[in-house]
């Protein structure tokens, strides 16, 4: 540039000169006649041509490297603001990729099917968000919100990770938006500790907070993640480190249920590991992970030989008390976590004596298999003492998908026995509904000699674990059979459960009576499984994420040895 800008002025003062010459003939000519020798004088003598060339070519060369270099200026400056573009491109398309990833080698039937329970996720939101927005759950048929559990958003955050992952982004926005301005914990209001953690606050809770930072990366979701883990800690402070059940949000103070004698309840006490160790990874604070892995310490202490646990425990002695084992209701998540939380530590050493409850459990578990006549239906049965019972809740069905998940830790021989039965316990499962008139299941079964299944509570509330089992055992199988079955419940549900203002569970599987409430699982689990049952198994990969007991996806986060000791 300053180059041009020197030679401006050149111009006028050559024109001045050409301009005296012009008007005196004689001084013209002897210009004339000087010009054409000095350049015979260029032309005769290559000395003088050849540096005239060379001085000419040098200043060519720099000319040709400044421009060069305006080029590489110029395309770096656009290199740069395309670069600036694709990273904001990146980041506003981060859960696209996240949600999207593999489901391009899924057929057109798969296609169809997960578009239609996308539908059924966006109809059930709409009516919670039309009718409950920022209540527990909805009652659909009265149109009204209720707070079973103190007001605490549970069908807003048990979703938040069902939007995410199904990309209804602007339904995900409002969700975080009432996230970040109304949740709060400071609520008079005994929570359960469990239910906070995994069914309602931790595992609903935190682990639907956590689950949204890990897909979304949005650290709202972490602070209040945190908030909530910090009103519940008290609960750990017992003699043994055996958490209460139950605990005041506002003031901290814990005790335990009255029917319970006074006991913690196993489901409860003992599967708030997955959420509160992801979230020590999350903040490097490690008081949350030393609570919970203090409870496995005290429970291996005396864990007996076959793994099995009955579902009371005294929190002032850490030692189990007379009652019921299951792998139902109030013991299933137990021995789900001892499997998962070795997962979510990536197999690690550190983690290893999880594992090891694990496979102790599942010998138990074998040990109280039987199968029905005529039909062979394998089932679970319940023990209380030596006393076996011929029971299994629906709640125990998500056995089948733990038993194909833990099944890769064994050598080939175990592997695939432990997955023969999981195939042999889902087909029961899957007759637990296609056996009543609206193929829906119910609550829990009985198996009597000679009658093969027989419904106990007979109402159906929306439940997952059936269709949770069929998508491990879709993943790890490929077998198509588990999508048609998974199909086949789903279109129930749309027949006997879906009215105009959501989702309703039935009282009676036989007759189809209806009850009036969406349960917040609807949405966090049991849509969400049906979603991925129809998806690539590339998508939201089990090698990177382990879903916590309400289907909440954590991503697997290598243990370090000792961490948090």
């Amino acid at each position: 540039m300053g180059r041009i800008s020197s030679s401006s002025s050149l111009p006028f003062s050559w024109w001045s000169a050409w301009r005296y010459y012009l008007k005196s003939p004689k001084p013209f000519a002897l210009v004339i006649l000087s010009f054409l020798n000095f350049t015979f004088l260029i032309v005769c003598d290559p000395q003088i041509l050849a540096t005239a060339q060379q001085v000419e070519a040098s200043k060519l060369y720099e000319h040709l490297t400044h421009l060069q270099n305006e080029v590489e200026t110029l395309k770096l400056h656009e290199q740069l603001t395309h670069f600036q573009n694709e990273v904001e491109d990146v980041r506003s398309h981060a859960k696209d990729w996240v949600v999207s990833v593999g489901m391009e080698d899924d057929d057109n039937v798969n296609v169809q099917r997960r578009n239609e329970v996308k539908d059924a996720m966006l109809h059930a939101w709409t009516s919670y968000e039309r009718f409950a927005w920022g209540q527990d759950e909805l009652q659909p048929q009265t149109r009204n919100g209720m707070n079973t559990f103190g007001g605490l958003g549970a069908t807003l955050i048990d979703s938040l990770d069902t939007l995410y992952i199904m990309g209804l982004d602007e339904q995900f926005q409002r969700a975080r938006e009432w996230v970040a301005n109304s949740l709060n914990f400071n609520k008079d209001y005994e929570a359960s500790v469990f239910e906070t953690t995994i069914s309602s606050v931790d595992s609903r809770v935190i682990g639907g907070l956590i689950s949204a930072y890990d897909l979304s990366g949005d650290e709202i979701f972490l602070e209040k993640a945190r908030d909530i883990a910090d009103r519940l800690l008290p609960a750990w402070d017992t003699p043994s480190g055996i958490p209460y059940n139950l605990i005041n949000l506002a003031n901290g103070n814990a005790h335990n249920h009255m029917w319970t004698g006074g006991n913690s309840i196993l489901a409860d006490a003992a599967s708030e590991q997955l959420e509160f160790i992801a979230l020590s990874q999350r903040t490097n604070d490690f008081k949350y992970q030393q609570k919970v892995e203090n409870v496995i310490m005290e429970l291996n202490r005396t864990f007996p030989a076959d793994g099995l646990l009955p579902i009371y425990i005294n929190p002032h002695t850490g030692i189990s008390s007379y009652s019921r084992v299951t792998f139902g209701a109030m013991g299933d998540s137990f021995y789900e976590y001892l499997l998962k939380v070795w997962i979510l530590g990536n197999k690690t050493d550190d983690v290893k004596h999880y594992r090891e409850m694990w496979e102790t459990s599942m010998k138990g578990l074998q040990s109280l298999v039987r199968r029905t006549t005529p039909s062979s239906f394998a089932y679970i049965c319940e023990k209380t003492g030596n006393a076996l019972s011929n029971k299994m809740d629906e709640l125990a069905c998500f056995a089948p998908g733990m038993l194909a998940l833990g099944s890769l830790g064994y050598g080939n021989g175990e592997a695939k026995k432990f997955l023969s039965l999981a195939e042999e316990l889902a087909w029961t499962c899957y007759n637990f509904y296609q056996s009543t008139p609206t193929k829906l299941a119910g609550e829990n079964y009985f198996f009597h000699d000679g009658q093969d299944m027989t419904v106990g509570t007979s109402w159906n509330i929306l439940r997952p674990e059936t269709i949770e089992s069929l998508f491990y055992l879709w993943r790890f199988t490929g077998n198509k059979t588990y999508r048609d079955w998974g199909w086949n419940i789903f279109q129930a549900f749309e027949k006997n459960s879906r009215i105009e203002t959501g989702y309703v569970g039935l009282y009676d599987v036989s007759t189809g009576d209806r009850d009036n409430l969406m349960q917040s699982f609807f949405l966090a689990e049991t849509l969400k499984y049906l979603y991925l049952l129809f998806s690539p198994p590339s998508f939201l990969s089990l090698d990177k994420w382990v879903f916590n007991t309400e289907a909440h996806p954590l991503r697997i986060v290598t243990r370090q040895l000792n961490e948090g000791s």
